[in-house]
């Protein structure tokens, strides 16, 4: 049986995942399936922030997500809260080191882990039958899935790094958006800064199946960066953006994820620069403090201009 193919983003949230995914989605056996991890919370359980699938109906009531879950015998409220349960248990963020630990075969894998990758990875080849023959790409950005996942001999896995502005991502937060709820600014880079070192952990021992890009870039030159991508992500023919940054999105299978999944039709990748004047000096030094250690190394000055 051919391991599916994954390419895992990861990352702190606000970054670009969700649009650059559903860019990834428009190719031919390419499927985005949005933020994965929150499947079971969200999806079948509809505990979590939003129960919708990208093309508009429940998660269990979507034809692609409904036969899913059926196959795989995850659709149960007993799975789905025992899923959730070994998720908050051994994938968060705290968990990135053991994680690594096990998939380099040092340690043995702590009790559960094996059980709740192994769940995700049934999911992973069920999808690769129902349109991600090519590649599924799975925005969830949980490093310490990424880190589990890479140890995994039944799925191909390569994992994509995200990073943007702090003071953007900040600025993103200070707003409520649909049913996400707004953030303090040092927070949010708080979040900003965990997320994205133990992600580096992920990268240190991915090695050649881990690539870093900024959200910046992507706004800058989004047919060179897709294109790229497309490179890291083994995936051949023409990017579906063009130089200007236009791509044209169909309805897609995303679970949870930025709200603007839900919306189709012709679409243009540009920066959003307001944050530079949006948030004001005080919030720019909260957000701006917690990221500082790190912010040179991604290219991000540490007074941002105007």
């Amino acid at each position: 049986m051919t391991r599916p193919r994954v390419l895992y983003l990861t990352g702190w949230t606000r970054s670009g995942s969700t649009l650059l995914g559903n860019v990834l989605g428009e190719l031919p056996g390419v499927l985005h399936v949005g933020e994965m991890h929150y499947l079971w919370r969200n999806g079948v359980l509809g505990d979590g922030t939003n129960s919708t699938c990208g093309c508009g109906a429940p998660v269990t009531a979507c034809e692609l997500w409904s036969s899913v879950l059926a196959d795989s015998g995850a659709g149960t409220a007993e799975v789905a809260r025992r899923m959730v349960r070994l998720q908050r248990a051994h994938l968060r963020t705290r968990h990135v080191r053991a994680r690594l630990a096990e998939s380099r075969g040092t340690v043995a894998p702590a009790a559960g882990v094996t059980e709740a990758v192994g769940r995700s990875a049934g999911i992973y080849a069920l999808l690769a039958e129902r349109g991600g023959e090519r590649l599924i790409v799975d925005g969830s950005k949980y490093p310490a899935e990424a880190a589990a996942l890479l140890g995994r001999s039944d799925v191909d896995v390569r994992v994509l790094h995200i990073v943007r502005d702090p003071r953007a991502t900040a600025f993103s937060y200070k707003r409520a958006k649909a049913y996400i709820d707004p953030m303090h600014p040092a927070r949010s880079s708080g979040f900003w800064t965990a997320f994205n070192l133990m992600s580096e952990l992920v990268g240190r021992a991915g090695g050649e199946r881990y690539l870093r890009i900024r959200h910046e870039d992507l706004c800058a030159a989004p047919r060179e960066t897709v294109a790229r991508v497309m490179r890291f992500a083994r995936l051949d023919g023409e990017p579906p953006v063009d130089a200007a940054g236009r791509v044209a999105l169909g309805v897609n299978h995303t679970v949870t994820g930025n709200p603007d999944r839900l919306s189709s039709g012709e679409t243009v990748i540009r920066a959003d620069e307001r944050w530079r004047t949006g948030l004001s000096v005080p919030e720019k030094a909260a957000a701006t403090a917690p990221a500082l250690p790190v912010l040179a190394r991604y290219g991000y000055p540490a007074v941002p201009a105007r």
